[in-house]
């Protein structure tokens, strides 16, 4: 795994230094959307069949998208199939991503819920953990009922874990040494 970080870092930071340039949000979408097509596995089948030209590969890989392509991107999507490298978009996005958040000073957040929470529920949360660490956060949420009640949440290497369920381990950990 970290060596696709590694191959795919370059490719991460050339792409998020033109959309610097342009439209970064525009961008932003653009590259999201190719991640998810790429990972798709008829295109993965694709990517990997040596019976299809780089030219046919990266053709067919533009016209499955919905965004408007630029040339930059067109050039960029071209460049991935001539070294066999489309493949590697889910990550080039995942780092583009990184790239993006930490120019903007921002950070994502795994909210992970016992029940259902309401939007402002998660509006008060997101607040209350930008000011415990100082940056703009986005979050996402999604619900996990093992964990009994409570909230767990991660942002960056960062756990916060105040449910039930881990309460539970720390006192079943306690009581068993």
């Amino acid at each position: 795994m970290a060596e696709l970080a590694t191959i795919a870092r370059p490719y991460a930071e050339a792409l998020f230094r033109v959309a610097k340039s342009g439209n970064l949000s525009a961008w932003s979408d653009l590259v999201a959307e190719m991640a998810q097509v790429a990972a798709h596995p008829d295109v993965l089948a694709l990517a990997h069949n040596p019976k299809v030209t780089a030219a046919k590969t990266a053709e067919t890989f533009l016209s499955v998208l919905k965004s408007p392509v630029t040339d930059e991107a067109k050039n960029f999507v071209t460049t991935l199939t001539d070294y066999g490298r489309l493949t590697l978009l889910p990550e080039i996005a995942a780092q583009f991503h990184a790239l993006k958040n930490a120019e903007a000073g921002a950070a994502d957040a795994k909210i992970t819920s016992a029940f259902e929470m309401t939007a402002e529920q998660i509006s008060d949360l997101t607040t209350t953990l930008e000011k415990k660490f100082g940056r703009k956060l986005h979050s996402t949420v999604k619900v996990d009922a093992s964990l009994i009640g409570g909230v767990h949440i991660v942002v960056g290497d960062q756990v916060l874990d105040t449910s039930v369920r881990a309460k539970l381990q720390r006192m079943h950990v306690a009581l068993t040494a």
